[in-house]
């Protein structure tokens, strides 16, 4: 939802998140879990999670690999980003490194530096298409 210009925060209600990284925590390894996580302070290390992930604004995280089924950016994250479903990076939110997604969605006012690929039936890349009028 645009306000303004910008897109809204996301709005998950951190009463129903199953996991929670706290702002002043730090977290250092290799977390796998499900349902919600939010992670409001720092982890750094592989996170594999079958559900979804909000990383608030006051959240860093440096992974060798993030993983989940949707994945909320509203802080800062570095590192190989994977979501299943849909990779969404709020206005202010930033992303430093590969990403593979179902669904990709950059706001105004946010960052994203490094290469996108999507998830799908077909992933190769574009090439030159046949033309079928080729030969008339």
């Amino acid at each position: 939802m645009l306000i303004g210009g910008k897109t809204a925060p996301p709005s998950v209600n951190t009463d129903k998140a199953d996991t929670v990284i706290g702002k002043g925590t730090s977290i250092e390894g290799k977390i796998t879990s499900s349902g919600l996580m939010r992670i409001n302070g720092k982890f750094q290390g592989e996170l594999h999670h079958n559900g979804d992930i909000v990383v608030g604004e006051s959240g860093a995280v440096k992974a060798d690999k993030i993983k989940a089924r949707h994945i909320t950016i509203a802080g800062e994250v570095r590192g190989k980003v994977e979501a299943d479903g849909k990779l969404e990076i709020v206005s202010g939110g930033k992303v430093f490194g590969d990403i593979t997604v179902g669904g990709l969605i950059i706001a105004a006012g946010s960052v994203f530096e490094g290469s996108s690929a999507m998830k799908g039936e077909d992933t190769q890349p574009a090439g030159p298409r046949d033309n079928p009028k080729k030969g008339q």
